[in-house]
This record gives C-alpha cells, structure tokens and sequence, in this order.
C-alpha cells in the first residue's frame, strides 16, 4: 500500500505526471539521463493527496465558490484562497502515509536534511511552468517536520499566486493534484539557473548561466545579484560578475539563513569559464532528452553539478521548420543546414492572435507562396531575397513603406556578420541580374507609366462574384470525402484569384499613386501624408461600406423605442428571431438580414476559417450598432460620405492651386492631377480581394461545420469544433476512416491557449531571435510614444482600449485604442474620433479605412493597450506620427 503513495524517484520509471507531478515527474526523467546527477529522495504521489483531501468535505464547497469567482476580484480569491489554505493545512497526514514517508526518509539517512518541494499536477509542462507558485521549504530535519511541510506544500496550491496562475491560463482549480518531493538536501558552494536558450532574445545557441554563492534560495529570492556568463559555441562570449556581499546558507538542526560572504570571495565569481561551459554542456543534453530549451535549477558540490530541476522555457516563441531547399547558404539552424529568416504574416494581415491548426492549414493550402507555421501564426521565409543584393534592396523598400519596425528587424539581423550568406547575382540575363538591373536602373516616373483602365475594377469584382457563385452552386451536396477532393480544386481557383495578375496591376495603381502623391507633394509642397486627404470616400471600398451600411441599419432601428430596449437586453444570437412580435421589429430584421447577406461572412480575426462569423454571432455586431444608435442622426452614412467627397475635392482644387504657382506649375499640376484621378478610380479596390477571399473561405467553413457535425453524430468527436484542432489533412483521414486521435486534439487545444500568452515578433531566425524592430527617430517629444502616421491630422480625446469589438462601448469623440484592426473592426471606425494601434502600417487594413473616414490614426505603437490605460485622454499626432498621453 505504502508504494502507492511514496515513490523513490529512481524507481519512478516512466510514471506519468498525473502521478508525480510536474516536478516529480521532471526529477524522474533527469535522474535516467546519463551523466546528470539529481539528489536522493522519492516524491509523495498524488494519490497520497486525494486521501488526504478526502478527510475535509468543506473543501467541495470553498473549491464551488472558487470556481464562481471572477479571477479579477482580487479581494474575493484572496479571501476564499486563504480559507481553502487552512483547511488543508489542518489536515493530519493519514497514518499509512505517514509511515511510508518515515520509512523512505530512513532510506535517506537517520537525521539527514531535506528538501520538502511542492509539484503539483499542472507545473512544469511544455505550455506552462508554473515556476514560483507552489512552495518549497529547504533544510528540514526531522520526520515531524517533514510531514508538516508536506501538509504545507499541499496547501500551497491554493496560494493566491497560485490560484491566478490557473485562472489565466484557464486551467480548472479541482483538476490539478499536488504530489510532493522530499530530497537530500546539497550543500553548495554555488547555485543558480541555466537557460539552455536566451530567455531575452530567444536565440537556441546561447545559453545563459545566472550564478551566486551559496544555495539558490539568494537568487530566487533577489537577496543578492546574480553573476551572468552568455556561453556560446563552447565558450563564454559575455561575463557580467557582481558584488554577492550575501549568501544563503543551511543551519544546523534545521532552516535556512542569509549570512555575509567572506570578504575575498564577493568580486570572486560564482563559477569559472570552464565550469560554466561544463555545466552548459550538461544542460544541451538535458535539452535534447527533454525535447525542448530548459530554465535549469542547479547547484555545485564539491563532487559536481546536481540538478534540482528543469523545466520548459514557456515564454519563448517557437521556431518555425523549415522547408528543405527553401533558402540559400550553409549554417546551423535550418533543414538542409542553411540560417532562415522569417517575417510574420499576421502584422500584415492586422491579425496577430494565434490560429488553430485548421486555420493554419488552410492558409498554407490556399496562400501563393509557402508558409510557415510557428506559435499558432504564420510566417514567410524571406531568406533568398535577403541574400541577393536586388532582393535584399526591393523587400527593405516594399517592408519600409508597409511597416517600418519589420524593415529595421530585417536590418538588424543583416547587422549579423555572416547570418545571411551573400549570394552573387545571376550570371547575366539571369533572375537576379535582370531584377538588379531594374533596381539600378533610373525608375520611371509612376505620373508618367500607364495604369490599367479604371473601368477593370468593375471587371474583377464581376469575376469575384462569378467565381463565388460558381464554388456556392458546385459545392452544394458534397459531403465525405469527396467534399476534401472537391475543396482542394476550390483551392486552385482561389489561388488563381489570389494571383491574377490585372488584381496586382489594379492594387499596385492605387498604391503607386499613394505614394506618388505623397512624396511629390511633401517635396513641392512641404505638406505631410496629402493623399489621405485626397483619397476621402474614393468609390467602391466594400470595407469603407460596410462601417456606413450599419450607420443605415441604426436608422431603421432608432424610431422604434421598443427595438431599441430589445436589442440593450439581447444576450444570444438568437435574438433576430424575437423582433417579428415588436413594433417596427419587422423592417429591423429585413436591414439587419440585408447587412449579414453582404458583410455576414466577416467577423474579428475573420483570416481564421476557425472564427464565428457574424452570420453565425449576430450579436456581435448589436454593441456597435445601438452605438451607431445612441450617437448619431438619420442619414449619418450619406452625410459622412458626402462630406468626405467634398473635403476631397477642396483638397484637390487647393493643392493644384498652390502647384500652379511653382515654377513648372501647370506640369506638376497636370501630373498630380493623374494621379489624383488614379488613386480615387483605384484606392477602393484595396479592400476587394480580401472581401473576396473572406466570401470564398466562408463557404469552405459551412461545408467543413457540416461535415464535423456528422462526426459529432458518429460519436468520433464530442463537438464540432474538436476539428479545428486538425489540420486540413487530418480532418479529412477522420471523415475517411471515422477515427480520431483524442489526445491529439486535446493537445492542440493546450498549446493553443499557451500560444496566446505570447506575442509574435514581426522577424523570427532559425536560431530563435524574435525580433519586433525599433523606431530610430529624433522627432518625436519626449514621452510620446511613436508610431507610423497613417491618416493625417490631429485629435484629442478619451482613450478607449478596446480588445473585443463586440464588447465595445465607444462615445462619440473617443480615441479607438488596440493590437489590432482588421475589416471588422470598421463599424467601430465610423463612431469615433481617432486610432491608436500596436500593429499595422500605411497599406493595412486599419490604415486604409481611417484615411477613407477622415480619422487621424498612428499605428504600429508598441505596447499601446499596455501604455494607455483606459479612459485616459490622449493627443494623436497622425500627420506626424506619435501619440501623447496627456492625463
């Protein structure tokens, strides 16, 4: 009886977590790696815990009221994790337990000192450390004493930290056990932690040794500065040694105590080069056992290194694997031995949340070059047109003009002598000669090239719509497996949608002439980011419409006070069914089925096939429309429109105007004036083939919810939803074969809510550096934050941080503060007065609906949601670029 309660940690084998814990389990595992010494000592299972617990009913009812809690209201977990604490510690350790525990403590030695260390069920994964939260008590002597603490570190995992911990990463209180490991206690000369990879910047090949004199406890505990020694390629390549005035040591007969250390050994490191670069040598073979980068507890006897623990670095953002052959040069770090560079798809696509796995696959199917999946978001492998010298120059210009931060990360990592191999150019007439040729060659002037004929816009939307009706008609019936055979040909087609090359002509006008526009008119003319003002309600912007479609739905809503109170109560999606019975409530539903049948297919993070759709979610657009309601008049949407097209055109005549009057005026003038005339026939397009793109994956999401609702009905899933964790390919062997890997979906599931605890880089290496780029500017005043100026002008107002559109509550005058904006988010847009975003640059998405709306925007602040508290009032500079905090 006594083995199922008290395991020595080298006869554990392979016992699981649920057994150990994270700790004890870790333990376990280091202990059968050849040459790595872990201390003696056996770990009290979980299964001792639970006969414990058993003892106190009250626990049921505190763990009820736990679970009720709103993980904010801090006073109330405070309170109620203190109770939980108590009745724990009350508990008296059953008497075979006890047993068990006295007879392997005599295993150790008669009065030999122990460490008494929480590890609990939910510690040490792969997704969450849960380093710090649950205790451990050193130097404890003495069987009475070992079984106290036991019943304290049992309490611990209803610490208030502890408890928050779970909350955030939505892991349920009652699910997780706390087993206990008790170790011979190791007196050390010196201590400390090993990152087996840069915990700053995330690189795999250096590895980072914080060290002190005497036990850890004075690094944990922050009593002392640590020594850091950066080891690299077999040697240290950085050293930083402090002054350790103070050192924690072991008392006899039981505790511990900080003691001054002796005078010669305070400016004396901790560990020398060699035995740093041994104990880095120790922790790549733990890495390589354990499968991942590890935050390595150590310690330093006279005999050696003992490792006290290991477990996985979780705050680093995963490396992508790469596609062999899918970039040049030799080099560690890649598939076929070649360095590789990453930059994020989502910073461009103004969605920087994590994907699931259905998501990620999709994109991958239906994208026009490969893409790489890491951390749940996307990334593409820029590393061949870095190293030619034409790439290199034409992606640092395309990256600079889009987002300025992705161009200075590109930077930094050419900064690194020897990352990015040189490729030579092509011998001549080669790709690479010929793009060279073209970057060094005088460029012609864009006013002076021929743009495509405008009347193509109305071209392609009718090819758009075809080729949709089309896949709506031919899908229709197919189910099983035809229906994957059906949607990979759907996927060809929207790949050829994706890369019609009169699309490209017709988005790259409007671009062009942006820029144009911009440049020109700043170096005649001296005046900042002109074309926004110039592009006001340019034609045919299905995103730009679709933020003043609602505008008209709140006036079909407005007159009718009993709609109004209706919609303020409505709770579920549901709701459109209960406006027939309400005065007016019919003509509501027929503009509110009119706005889901041309934008239903939208919804926030809407590049994710895997996210509801507001057709699906109705009510999320309710927030945003009684404040449509509540702020505006009728007719807002064609008064906005209107005022847009004139405040346009007086830009226009007073920009030619004032070019007129310059030397060569009547030239400049005529040229701007194309290129005025370019950018309103071709700037509304912008937002078309995203639209369209949206409408296709729509109809791909319907058939692939259909097919996992029959699954759900063949019992080989619990929910619809389960599929998103497959990919595209596994989805299609669970309809074939009418199977599914069940932990393999639960798997997926954990990472995913540990992937959006992190924030993707904009530059990722093959060795693990995230990087998010810098601003290097002088013009911004002191404690502004910078940013990119996307729509020109000045406004000041309260800031409102907003991380749900649906959840949004915005007065007229307010300032729109987020991570991000994709085309969802404009109804928010027509209702306030400015935006602030963290991610974004002058052709995204965000950018391009503030200019067409007239409001001052600067996106790309880093950290804005986490600077700008909400409430605040706050100036946006979006003509120059940066934002000032002002109360």
């Amino acid at each position: 009886m006594g083995e199922r309660y008290v395991v020595g940690l080298r006869d554990a084998g392979e016992a699981r977590t649920a057994v150990l814990g994270g700790k004890g389990a870790q333990l376990a595992a280091l202990s059968r790696i050849e040459g790595t010494r872990v201390p003696d000592g056996f770990c009290v299972t979980t299964d001792a815990y639970l006969r414990a617990v058993a003892r106190a009913p009250s626990l049921g009812g505190l763990l009820d009221l736990l679970a009720e809690t709103e993980p904010d209201d801090r006073e109330a977990v405070r309170a109620l994790s203190a109770r939980i604490r108590g009745v724990v510690e009350g508990i008296a350790v059953p008497g075979d337990i006890a047993a068990a525990v006295t007879e392997a403590l005599a295993g150790l030695g008669a009065g030999t000192a122990c460490a008494v260390r929480s590890s609990a069920t939910a510690e040490d994964l792969p997704t969450a450390s849960f380093a710090g939260q649950q205790d451990t008590y050193l130097n404890v002597v003495g069987a009475a004493e070992v079984l106290r603490h036991i019943g304290r570190c049992w309490a611990s995992l209803f610490t208030e930290r502890a408890v928050a911990y779970r909350a955030h990463h939505g892991i349920d209180h009652r699910a997780v056990l706390m087993a206990v490991v008790v170790q011979r206690m190791a007196e050390p000369r010196a201590s400390g932690v090993l990152f087996t990879a840069d915990p700053v910047t995330g690189n795999r090949r250096t590895a980072v040794v914080e060290a002190v004199h005497g036990l850890g406890e004075a690094l944990v505990s922050g009593l002392v500065d640590p020594d850091v020694l950066t080891v690299r390629g077999g040697g240290v390549v950085a050293r930083s040694v402090a002054v350790k005035e103070r050192a924690v040591r072991a008392v006899q007969g039981g505790a511990v105590r900080a003691a001054a250390v002796e005078a010669e050994l305070r400016e004396r490191p901790a560990l020398t080069d060699a035995e740093a670069v041994r104990l880095v040598d120790l922790g790549r073979r733990i890495e390589a056992r354990l499968g991942c980068p590890q935050d390595i507890e150590w310690c330093l006897a006279d005999d050696g290194f003992l490792i006290v623990q290991s477990r996985p670095i979780t705050t680093l953002f995963p490396v992508p694997v790469p596609v062999p052959g899918s970039g040049p040069g030799p080099g560690p770090g890649a598939a076929d031995g070649g360095n590789r560079v990453y930059v994020s798809v989502g910073h461009a696509q103004m969605m920087t949340d994590p994907m699931k796995a259905l998501g990620l696959s999709l994109w991958q199917l239906t994208a026009m070059v490969p893409m790489h999946a890491a951390g749940g978001r996307l990334f593409v492998d820029v590393t061949a047109r870095l190293a030619a010298p034409a790439g290199r120059a034409a992606l640092l210009d395309v990256m600079g003009r889009g987002d300025p931060l992705v161009r200075d990360a590109l930077e930094t990592v050419l900064d690194r002598e020897g990352f990015v191999p040189q490729a030579p150019d092509a011998a001549p007439g080669g790709a690479h000669a010929q793009e060279a040729a073209k970057t060094e060659a005088a460029e012609p002037d864009a006013a002076d090239t021929e743009a495509p004929d405008p009347a193509v816009v109305a071209e392609l939307v009718g090819r758009g719509e075809a080729s949709l009706a089309a896949l709506e008609r031919e899908i229709a019936g197919v189910s099983g497996p035809a229906l994957f055979d059906f949607l990979l040909g759907a996927f060809a087609e929207h790949r050829r949608l994706l890369g019609d090359p009169l699309a490209h002509r017709a988005l790259m006008a409007g671009m062009d002439a942006t820029w144009w526009l911009n440049d020109r008119l700043h170096a005649w003319l001296g005046e900042k980011n002109a074309a926004d003002t110039l592009m006001l309600s340019a034609p045919g912007n299905v995103t730009a419409e679709m933020g003043l479609a609602l505008l008209d739905v709140a006036d079909a809503v407005r007159p009718h006070p009993e709609v109004v109170a209706y919609l303020e109560r409505a709770g579920d999606d549901g709701f459109l069914d209960g406006l027939a019975g309400l005065p007016g409530g019919a003509g509501v539903r027929a503009a509110f089925d009119a706005y889901l049948g041309r934008y239903g297919m939208r919804c926030a993070g809407e590049i994710d096939i895997t996210r509801p759709r507001w057709r699906e979610r109705p009510a999320a657009l309710v927030p945003a429309l009684l404040d449509n309601v509540r702020n505006f008049g009728p007719g807002e949407a064609a008064r906005r429109f209107e005022d847009g097209r004139r405040r346009a055109r007086q830009k226009e005549e007073d920009v030619l105007a004032r070019l007129r009057a310059l030397p060569e005026g009547e030239e400049k003038a005529a040229r701007t004036r194309r290129m005025i005339d370019r950018v309103r026939a071709f700037t509304g397009y912008r937002e078309y083939p995203k639209y369209a793109i949206v409408s296709r994956s729509f109809v791909y999401r319907r058939a692939l919810l259909a097919e996992a609702r029959r699954l759900v009905g063949a019992g080989v899933v619990r929910d619809a939803e389960d599929v998103f964790h497959l990919t595209f390919e596994e989805f299609r062997d669970a309809v074939r074969t009418r199977r599914v890997d069940g932990a393999l979906i639960a798997r997926r599931a954990a990472e995913f809510r540990a992937w959006q605890a992190l924030t993707p880089p904009r530059v990722l290496t093959s060795e693990g550096d995230a990087l998010h780029g810098a601003y290097r500017r002088d013009d911004v005043p002191a404690g502004a934050l910078p940013g990119v100026p996307v729509s020109a002008g000045t406004v000041e107002g309260r800031a409102r941080v907003v991380a749900d559109p649906a959840r949004a509550e915005l007065a007229a005058g307010d300032i729109l503060v987020t991570a991000f904006t994709d085309p969802s988010w404009s109804p928010l847009f027509v209702g306030v007065a400015g935006l602030v975003t963290e991610v974004g640059g002058r052709m995204t998405h965000g950018a391009v609906i503030a200019r067409e709306y007239g409001l001052p925007a600067v996106v790309g602040v880093a950290g804005a949601t986490r600077l700008i508290r909400d409430g605040q009032r706050v100036r946006v500079h979006g003509t120059d670029g940066y934002v000032e905090v002002l109360s």
